[in-house]
C-alpha cells in the first residue's frame, strides 16, 4: 500500500508541478494553451502557479525526507482547496470537460490525504487518539 501511495503522490505532484510551471515561468505559453488565463489578472495566475508548485513540493518532500511529515497532509488539503476553487471557476465559465478532469484529481488527492493522515496517526504516538486502533 505504501508503494501505491508514493506512486499516486508522485503522479499528482508531477501534474501540479507542470501546471504551476506553466502558470509562473511560461505564462505567455499558457495564454495560448488555456483561454481563461487571458481573462484573469497575471498576478492571480502567478499566485495560483506558486501555490501549486509549493503544494507539489509539500506533497512529496516532507514525507520522503521524514522531516515534519505532518506537512504532507496539510499540503494535500491545500491543493484540494486550490483545485476546488479552480473547478468552481471552470464550471462557472462552462468549461465542463476541464472541471471533470479536475474533479478526478480532487478525489485522488483526497484519497491520498486520508491515507497519509491515517499512516501519520498510526506511526506517530503524538497524533494517536486514545482507544482508536
Amino acid at each position: 500500500m505504501n508503494v501505491t501511495l508514493w506512486i499516486v503522490q508522485i503522479i499528482l505532484a508531477s501534474g501540479f508541478v507542470y501546471s504551476g510551471w506553466m502558470k509562473t515561468i511560461r505564462i505567455e505559453s499558457s495564454k495560448k494553451t488555456w483561454a481563461w488565463v487571458n481573462d484573469v489578472p497575471k498576478s492571480l495566475v502567478v499566485l495560483i502557479g506558486i501555490a501549486e508548485l509549493l503544494g507539489a513540493l509539500g506533497l512529496v518532500f516532507p514525507w520522503a525526507l521524514n522531516i515534519a511529515t505532518v506537512l504532507t497532509p496539510i499540503a494535500a488539503i491545500a491543493l484540494v482547496v486550490v483545485t476546488l476553487l479552480g473547478m468552481l471557476f471552470h464550471i462557472r465559465r462552462k468549461y465542463l470537460f476541464y472541471s471533470s478532469c479536475v474533479d478526478r484529481s480532487i478525489w485522488k488527492t483526497i484519497k491520498e490525504t486520508v491515507n497519509r493522515t491515517d499512516a501519520l496517526c498510526i506511526t506517530n504516538p503524538m497524533f494517536r487518539v486514545p482507544g482508536f486502533r
